[in-house]
Order: structure tokens, then sequence, then C-alpha cells
């Protein structure tokens, strides 16, 4: 068994010191690594992200992330991705990295995501260049997605975004807003390539738990959302189950 603690939009601030850290404390007795879906910061500035940084230092579990659409808001992402990484946080962007827990291994790829919508309406790479280039990107970061999945030699994979890849985890949300929250060419890369669990935030106002069209269990981890600083999920083989609630 693998005990995954995840949240997301914590959105930090210069004046957030000390509003996470304390639910951390016995976070090693609780889980085995603890995964972030985006929107780390308020504005993507750099002091936002050291403040979070001093939250997150020596956990004694590892602690991997992918950004949100509020970490990029500043243009300087590059920046929070070394602040954090000085911290020993693992901040993916198309990326992967696979951890050994209790002689298993847990595989994580992590991207960002983006909109674009769902089956029946969605945008289409059409029309204006800003209109394609809105679509491509989320495409991009789909193919990259389904890239890193697939070349994961691991028992159990976890598939950490920001955007929501199903329409399920955002009911609750008006739904003129569901292409900016998500897209459905994230369930389809999942899909494709396999995972046990994908995990997401973005969608303040939706549902906790939904399944791409494949059957992956798909939870929405906003802090909004679960109410509390993070949820741990127990994962037996394709099996994902929230069993603690901090």
């Amino acid at each position: 068994m693998i005990r995954v603690a995840a949240t997301a939009d914590v959105h930090f601030g210069r004046d957030s010191a000390g509003t996470l850290r304390p639910h951390l404390e016995d976070l090693a007795e609780r889980a085995d690594v603890l995964l972030l879906a985006g929107d780390l910061t308020t504005c993507g500035h750099p002091d936002e992200a050291g403040v979070l940084a001093r939250e997150l230092a020596g956990l004694p579990v590892p602690v991997v992330a992918v950004l949100g659409n509020h970490d990029h808001h500043a243009g300087r992402q590059d920046e929070l991705r070394a602040l954090l990484g000085e911290a020993g946080v693992t901040v993916l962007e198309g990326e992967t990295t696979t951890l050994e827990v209790d002689g298993a291994r847990l595989g994580v790829a992590g991207v960002k995501g983006f909109g674009g919508g769902f089956a029946g309406a969605c945008a289409a790479d059409f029309g204006e260049r800003e209109m394609k280039a809105f679509v491509r990107h989320t495409k991009e970061l789909s193919r990259r997605l389904e890239e890193a999945l697939a070349g994961l030699d691991a028992e159990v994979r976890v598939a950490l975004l920001h955007y929501s890849p199903i329409e399920a985890t955002l009911r609750g949300e008006r739904p003129e807003l569901f292409p900016f929250l998500g897209s459905y060419l994230l369930a389809e890369a999942v899909d494709r390539a396999g995972a046990d669990l994908v995990l997401h935030g973005h969608a303040h106002a939706g549902a906790p738990q939904g399944v791409t069209p494949g059957g992956v269990p798909v939870r929405n981890v906003a802090q909004p959302v679960i109410e509390r600083a993070y949820l741990v999920f127990s994962l037996h083989g394709a099996r994902a189950e929230a069993t603690h609630a901090d």
C-alpha cells in the first residue's frame, strides 16, 4: 500500500507563513509522499514561493508539485521552480519522478494542463491565431502527459495536474467556465497511457471525484473542495481510496 497525501490551490502570499506547516508536522505518520496540484502562490511572485518553500523545507516525506495558472501570472515560473527545488520540492512539467515506497515504485507524471472544454462544447484548432494557440497549448501539454505516463516504470502511476481532465469534477462550477477549467484531451492522454489515479485542483467550486472515460479515478483536491490541509489516498494497484483527511 502506498499512501499519497494531496492538496492544491494553497495560494500562498507574502503573509501566509505558518498557515500550512502546522498541519504537516505528523505527515510522515499518515503518508509516504505529498503531492501539490498547482496554484501554489497567489500571483506567481518569487517572494510568495519563498514563503511556501520555507513551509515545505525539511519535511520527512518527498514533495512533488506542478504549477498552476496563478503560478504563471507573473511570468516568473522558472524562478518559482528553482526556489521550490532548493527546498527539496520536485516540480514537474511534462516530466516524471519515481519514488521507492516499502519495496514498491510510485511513479508521478506531472503537467499543468490547460483548458479547451469537453465533448460537445470544446474549442477547436481553427480560426484566429489566438484560438489556435489556445488549443495547441492544450494539445502539447496532453501529449507530454501521455509520453510521461507511458515512460514510467512503476507499479503505481499517478497523473498530477492542475486543470481537470473530466467534467464530473467541475460540477458545481458555472458550466460556461468549463472550457477554462480543463480539457477532455488530458483524459484521453491518461486513458491511452494508463494511470491508477489522477489528481487536480483549479476548480474551487467543483466536485471531489469522478472517472475518466477509460475508468481511471480522478480526484479534485483543491483546498476549497476538500476543506482541509490535505487528503490521503491509499493506493492498492488500480484502486485508490481516500483514507484520511487532515
